[in-house]
């Protein structure tokens, strides 16, 4: 059974480059992935006044399970549920490329960071986003760790009315 959503075109076309090698078909997700889980976590009965055609640019087939929900009674995924998984796959869409880049920095920059990216999207068949907005979005990421990393400075306010005695602990006194 399968569903189609609508998702950011670079998601999709990833998700298709990735899991369907480029094949136009309806995504199939391993049962061992994070998103096939979130898939069956978010799936619902379809509402009574909503069709049964779905509209939407990645069509992924439903997880089934021996046990559990029936992919012909539960195969409704709701704006919300459609939003918390695109989150999920921009996620690992982010952590796979800079990973890319990262472990190419951690070689010696054997590749220019541009030339890592255009390798990514060639391997995953994406053309709805630029080279420019992916490596800006790589510096972005790195800067926000660099700002988390920076330790700010002890200032421990001293008070000089309480005596030294006072503050050490009862057996050396």
């Amino acid at each position: 059974m399968t569903t189609k959503i609508q998702i950011i075109p670079y998601l999709a076309e990833y998700l298709i480059g990735k899991y369907n090698n480029g094949s136009p078909e309806a995504v199939k997700f391993p049962d061992e992935s994070d998103i096939y889980h979130s898939i069956w976590q978010l799936m619902t009965r379809r509402p009574k006044q909503m069709s049964f055609v779905d509209a939407g640019n990645l069509e992924i087939f439903l997880p089934e399970r021996r046990v559990g929900k029936d992919p012909k009674v539960y195969n409704y995924l709701s704006e919300t549920s459609i939003s918390m998984l695109e989150k999920k796959i921009k996620k690992e869409f982010n952590e796979e490329l800079h990973s890319l880049i990262n472990d190419n920095v951690e070689r010696g920059k054997p590749y220019d960071n541009i030339e890592v990216i255009h390798q990514f999207m060639c391997a995953y068949c994406i053309e709805s986003i630029s080279e420019d907005a992916l490596i800006k979005n790589y510096y972005r990421w790195k800067e926000n760790i660099r700002k988390l990393r920076t330790r700010r400075e002890y200032k421990k306010k001293l008070n000089f009315s309480e005596k030294i005695t006072d503050r050490m602990p009862y057996f050396v006194r």
